[in-house]
């Protein structure tokens, strides 16, 4: 009830959103009718036919989004006959006669201030244009529905966001309607105002169909509602965490408070494979304190916590203790077993790994975040849990309370010291740094269409297409922008020709980019800038000092590491070669 809710707010804020305005015209263009009879039927199709759509589009089945561009190429065409009905009223009894003789007039002079079917119509067209900007909220949704597929859940809650959308437009159609009826009994300009909002129709329909409602639009925005969003997203208790983020149980120097029973191990059969140890289950598991750990090998957040659980493990694997990491692969190399298996071994992961890559055993847990930690006692039940980095020590002390529990006999009462970071490195120890929180100002951005943000290359993303995209001359914090022909796919964009850049301005200690060579064993140069200049003290891990480096695996790279002070720069990655896959920016 209380996601359902927080949906809703954020469809409410989606008003001050820049990615609403292509679609106000079509709510406002027709503020002289009655609200029941005709804006009450419009935002309701509106937000019907967008939770539908969008609940299908997020399970990623490509004929899903062919289909919903064919649609929304036929609402364009619905939307410009209506602005043309709008503009010339007889031009457009002659052309809708055909439609009159079913019902569905979309005339704007029907004067019994009827038009319900019309309206409906309408707004069945707006919620197939409407693309609202993807921010916490809309994001934490269309990621469960991504893992979970098209449930009443996830469909509820689109629902529930996309109703507090017409909500909001709702009220701002009751304040429009009123002013236009001032305008038309003061000044006597009724007609006016119909052609100017009939050009206003037109126009949107223009800028849909060329992507400004995508790409200008946004860097257009003087309002943000990101952190409005995130605020109630804090707000949301443990009991019922949502997607995307990061929840923590409270620090505390003492033992940890009385363990409740959270529920039972669920089945860990539906694995589609297993790393470093045969099959495991709950029955071979009883005896066992067990940690789960939800982790993804490209995934920053997970990789900064792996050092403890890699300590955990070391430590407490004599005493009764076993880790099994459950990999739920966020992109789709991340699905190859081949590439897993190089992650593991370079990672230092020597523990059970079972590959979870069609998200059985994920949805068995009920989980939604990377990393998140499950603890079992020795009876099978789940103890407690942890999601996303940090306290680390009190996840110990719940291990060692479990162990005691289950009777084992640990070295000393007083739980060790952690090591310092330096002393578990690993390969890649570098990005298991954790990160700088106090400087950390830029968020995880994705490249690919389905969930980019802040992108202002000029004519925004253009989905599925080769296209030349520019850099713009300056940017201001946390946008991006490509340069040079680019694919972009839902989850990545994909070079097609050498010299091809992707900038960012971006504030933070650390900058990773996860990247991917397109063709296996041709690895792709690039030259990495920062502020324009060659790296130097600042080159990540997986870069020289003279901003060299190269692609060569699917994986996250390090490509800045700053020992100074931290303040807003600009990044700049061009690839000399062809052929490169870009996934997504995190920060540390």
């Amino acid at each position: 009830m209380l996601l359902l809710l927080l949906a809703y707010l954020g469809g409410v804020l989606t008003l001050l959103s820049p990615c609403i305005l292509p679609v106000l015209p079509f709510v406002f263009a027709r503020p002289d009718r009655p609200f029941l009879r005709s804006g009450l039927p419009l935002l309701a199709g509106m937000a019907l036919m967008f939770a539908v759509v969008a609940s299908l589009a997020a399970v990623g089945s490509r004929w899903v989004v062919q289909a919903n561009q064919a649609g929304r190429w036929i609402a364009l065409v619905v939307m410009a006959i209506f602005a043309l009905a709008l503009l010339w009223p007889a031009l457009a009894g002659r052309l809708l006669s055909p439609l009159q003789r079913i019902g569905g007039r979309l005339d704007a002079s029907a004067g019994d201030g009827g038009g319900i079917g019309s309206s409906l119509l309408i707004g069945v067209a707006t919620g197939l244009l409407w693309a609202p900007c993807a921010g916490p909220i809309l994001g934490l949704i269309l990621t469960g529905a991504a893992l979970q597929g098209a449930n009443i859940g996830t469909s509820g809650l689109l629902l529930a966001y996309a109703s507090g959308a017409a909500t909001s437009l709702a009220l701002a159609l009751w304040i429009g309607g009123r002013v236009f009826a001032a305008l038309k009994r003061y000044l006597g300009t009724g007609e006016w105002i119909r052609r100017g909002l009939g050009a206003a129709v037109l126009l949107a329909v223009v800028a849909i169909a060329m992507g400004w409602d995508t790409g200008v639009l946004t860097r257009l925005s003087t309002v943000s509602t990101a952190r409005l969003e995130q605020g109630l997203l804090d707000a949301l208790p443990a009991h019922e965490p949502a997607a995307g983020g990061s929840m923590m149980m409270a620090a505390s120097d003492a033992a940890p408070p009385a363990l409740p029973v959270e529920g039972t191990l669920p089945s860990l059969a539906g694995a589609t494979g297993w790393l470093n140890s045969p099959p495991l289950d709950a029955q071979a598991l009883r005896g066992k304190v067990v940690l789960v750990d939800f982790w993804t090998y490209s995934c920053i957040n997970c990789l900064r916590a792996l050092p403890h659980v890699r300590q955990w493990y070391e430590r407490y694997r004599d005493h009764g203790l076993v880790v099994i990491g459950v990999h739920a692969p966020e992109f789709a190399f991340e699905r190859d077993v081949r590439n897993v298996q190089r992650a593991v071994q370079d990672l230092g992961v020597t523990w059970p790994v079972a590959l979870d890559n069609d998200f059985a055993i994920w949805r068995g847990f009920g989980n939604r975040y990377w990393p998140a930690h499950y603890f079992i006692d020795a009876q099978g039940r789940i103890r407690a849990h942890h999601f996303g980095e940090g306290d680390y020590e009190e996840s110990e002390r719940i291990i060692r309370a479990l162990l005691r529990e289950a009777g084992s006999a640990l070295p000393d009462d007083a739980m060790p010291a952690m090591p310092a970071m330096s002393a578990m490195s690993a390969p890649r120890g570098g990005v298991e740094r954790e990160a700088d929180m106090g400087n950390l100002r830029s968020p995880e951005t994705y490249i690919g269409h389905a969930r980019a943000e802040n992108f202002v290359s000029p004519g925004g993303l253009r989905a599925g297409k080769a296209f030349d995209y520019t850099v713009p001359a300056t940017l201001r914090l946390n946008q991006w922008a490509l340069g040079g022909r680019w694919v972009v796919g839902d989850e990545d964009a994909r070079l097609r020709q050498g010299g091809g850049r992707i900038a960012f301005r971006f504030h933070a200690r650390d900058l990773h980019l996860v990247l991917a060579p397109e063709a296996a064993g041709r690895p792709v140069r690039f030259k990495v800038r920062i502020d324009g200049h060659a790296p130097g003290a600042m080159a990540g891990g997986d870069v020289t000092a003279d901003g060299d480096g190269q692609v060569d695996g699917n994986r996250l790279y390090q490509l800045i590491r700053q020992d100074g002070a931290v303040e807003d720069r600009s990044f700049e990655i061009e690839f000399l070669d062809p052929g490169v896959r870009a996934y997504a920016f995190t920060f540390g």
